[in-house]
């Protein structure tokens, strides 16, 4: 699917890669629903992970010239790595947050 989405429909990688992204921030806000099963939105949000991998790293790897940024296995494993980091310094700085505002409730009562 991945490949077809950047090469066969015409979106390129980044396109393709903003199509599966935006499925999957559809599907996060289907979580809000009452009548969506999670297990379905799971399994759905799994199964498009690979597209979005694929997309995504090639828009990362191949040739300006293809559409992609060129940044080789190095460059892409750098970009992914920052990705990586900042996501997890953003949840514990959210959970630092949760266990402060929890502590600080308790000791009030």
């Amino acid at each position: 699917m991945g490949d077809f989405l950047a090469d066969s429909s015409g979106l390129g990688y980044a396109g393709g890669a903003l199509l599966v992204s935006g499925t999957l921030a559809v599907l996060l806000a289907l979580m809000k629903v009452p009548s969506v099963p999670n297990v379905l939105l799971f399994w759905l949000a799994f199964v498009l992970t690979r597209p979005l991998g694929a997309t995504a790293g090639d828009f990362l790897t191949k040739p300006v010239a293809k559409g992609g940024l060129d940044l080789g296995t190095a460059g892409s494993s750098a970009v992914l790595l920052a990705i990586l980091v900042g996501l997890m310094s953003y949840a514990q700085v959210r959970e630092r947050r949760t266990v402060d505002s929890d502590t600080e409730v308790m000791a009030k009562a």
